[in-house]
């Protein structure tokens, strides 16, 4: 079912599927809802499913930046909890990939009584490092100068690993073709809340909820390495390595990571 409510002037649009325990699934940048597909077809039979276009994605409005004064992934997050508390669904579950991770840690800090388990799906707690941050400020300047749809499409198919990029050629373009309606305002504003955003890791740190950990073994976005740091902090931790899988094992190992998400859901 195709909903949508007010916020803070802004139309925000999702979908609500399936019966049971609710279920939040949030996307990351260049992306909507609809990136969660066939986790939906899967997990529906399950759990209610709420599947958000965050502002500015999709069939959501992007917010006017200039009208808060904390970080935009705050923002977002304040968002996800008006929505559930338009829906009178808490507490409940919230997975979230890559950007849609930063939005569940920022959640999980202020509103943990709202959530019962939460999970990052190739994503990170950490800061962007000041390296990181100079590319954020290169990508606003890209985007730009050249527009959101050819961003989109240089940056895209890094998301993939080598061995999918060239046997799925066809996953990486509907990727970018599901992109092909951002405005440059709403990429910069997410690039430029992801570069803000602080360091979260002592969200994770003692955490007494379960925690999912999805990583990738060739994601470049939030490697291993990186991520793999991290998954001892909580008390308790659910860790899947995704092998040969980048950034995007939603679609590049649908049917593995479906399984390990109701696993985890289910415990």
């Amino acid at each position: 079912m195709r909903k949508h409510f007010t916020y803070n002037q802004s139309k925000i649009a999702y979908n609500i599927e399936g019966q049971g325990a609710p279920v939040v699934l949030v996307h990351g940048f260049g992306e909507d809802g609809s990136v969660w597909k066939k986790q939906v077809d899967f997990l529906r039979e399950y759990f209610t499913l709420i599947v958000p276009d965050l502002p500015g994605s999709g069939g959501s409005d992007l917010l006017d930046a200039d009208r808060f004064d904390s970080n935009m992934i705050d923002v977002y997050a304040d968002c996800l909890y008006a929505l559930l508390q338009e829906e009178k669904t808490v507490p409940c579950a919230m997975l979230g990939h890559s950007m849609g991770g930063y939005i569940t840690l920022a959640f999980a800090e202020k509103y943990p009584a709202s959530l019962h388990r939460f999970g990052l799906v190739h994503s990170t707690a950490f800061a962007d490092g000041e390296e990181k941050k100079k590319n954020r400020e290169k990508s606003i300047a890209m985007i730009e100068e050249y527009g959101s749809l050819a961003f989109l499409k240089n940056t895209t198919p890094n998301l993939f690993a080598a061995k999918f990029k060239t046997e799925h050629p066809e996953s990486v373009q509907a990727l970018i073709d599901a992109g092909a309606s951002f405005s440059k305002q709403s990429l910069q504003q997410y690039t430029r809340a992801m570069m803000l955003r602080p360091d979260r890791t002592h969200v994770l740190l003692s955490n007494s909820l379960p925690v999912l950990f999805v990583i990738g073994t060739e994601d470049v976005a939030a490697p291993l390495a990186d991520v793999i740091k991290q998954v001892s902090l909580p008390n308790i931790s659910y860790i899947h390595v995704l092998q040969d899988s980048g950034h995007m094992g939603m679609w590049e190992a649908p049917d593995l990571l479906n399984r390990h998400l109701l696993s985890f859901l289910n415990h």
